[in-house]
């Protein structure tokens, strides 16, 4: 399950929260989530603003609210591509930002396209 930007949701947190079955240690994860929000992107979120995700091309409609407000993410969808790998303007401003944060982003991608 690799996102539009190149993310690995087997790696999320977030998606292993969503996984876990314990209600206290999905508590946990998501306490730990919330922190690394605010440490890494500056984002101002408690435990409970973690909601269940999926991936941010599932069709399920459960998707963790950072995904759901992505620009690359309604980028992507906008333009029809299945991911960024595939995208004619590949890799634009935004991916390269996002790839300064997560260069694996950027490997996966570049997997992808090789294939």
């Amino acid at each position: 399950m690799i996102t539009y930007c190149g993310l690995d949701c087997n790696g999320c947190p977030i998606h292993s929260a969503t996984l876990e079955q314990n209600q206290s240690r999905q508590q946990t994860l998501r306490k730990l989530i919330a922190e690394q929000c605010k440490t890494l992107y500056g984002m101002n979120l408690e435990a409970e603003d973690i909601s269940d995700c999926d991936g941010c091309r599932a069709k399920t409609g459960r998707l963790f609210s950072g995904c759901a407000q992505c620009e690359i993410r309604e980028c992507a969808i906008l333009m029809n591509v299945g991911s960024c790998a595939f995208c004619d303007d590949y890799a634009c401003e935004r991916l390269q930002t996002h790839f300064s944060l997560d260069p694996e982003a950027q490997v996966r991608l570049e997997q992808l396209r090789i294939h």
